[in-house]
């Protein structure tokens, strides 16, 4: 099967807190765009959704640790192995929420090099939206990732009946999720790595008999 037509795999991350929450509305909405974008053009995506706060618990132990909980582990997994990335947070006092930042703290610093990255923040009123390209933009500049050009900021009023007509939400969404789809469509697919496969962590060629003494490096 051809990278054109192989299905590509959409990892999302929502930071909200209460459940539900506008940050997990604002993540379904640009996690559905960015797969109808990509139909336009031929390609499926299936769409991993991670909600920050069902494993906070787990990433407050990892930064205690060192240690990831399996399902924080199988989450962290998903999400660097994707061929690409939907992130969004609330925002609070100007920038992304510590349970976002506390998620990114625990990825590889290497590990999204090259990925694309929607970024998605919500706030109570438009006077944070620059939050996206003064905080957000910034972080994942630093880890190599690859933010699409539109970041789609949502308000409390743009969700509001006929909002759209005043504050159009939706044009950004799909702005947001085309740019995305098409740096998505121009890169080859990702490689699934087997998180349990010695080569993983020890390195191509090397097994736990290495590590015993058992067998010498060639």
């Amino acid at each position: 099967m051809s990278a054109a037509t192989s299905e590509r795999r959409i990892a999302v991350i929502a930071a909200g807190l209460s459940n539900p929450s506008s940050t997990r509305m604002l993540a379904d909405r640009l996690s559905a765009a960015t797969v109808a974008a990509l139909a336009e053009q031929g390609i499926t995506a299936s769409v991993d959704v991670f909600e920050l706060r069902d494993h906070a618990h787990d990433v407050t132990n990892n930064l205690l640790t060192g240690f990831a909980a399996p399902a924080l582990e199988s989450m962290v997994n998903a999400v660097v192995s994707a061929d690409a990335l939907i992130a969004v947070t609330p925002i609070f006092s100007t920038s992304y929420s510590g349970l976002f930042k506390s998620f990114i703290d625990i990825v590889d610093p290497d590990a999204l090099t090259g990925m694309p990255v929607l970024i998605g923040a919500n706030a109570g009123t438009a006077r944070h939206s620059l939050a996206i390209d003064y905080a957000i933009r910034p972080l994942f500049a630093y880890l190599h990732a690859e933010p699409v050009p539109t970041g789609v900021f949502a308000a409390s009023s743009d969700w509001g009946a006929g909002a759209d007509e005043v504050a159009p939400l939706g044009s950004r969404i799909e702005r947001g999720a085309r740019e995305l789809a098409e740096a998505i469509a121009r890169r080859d697919v990702a490689e699934v790595t087997d998180p349990y496969d010695p080569a993983h962590y020890l390195g191509e060629g090397r097994s736990f008999g290495h590590l015993l003494g058992g067998l010498a490096d060639e």
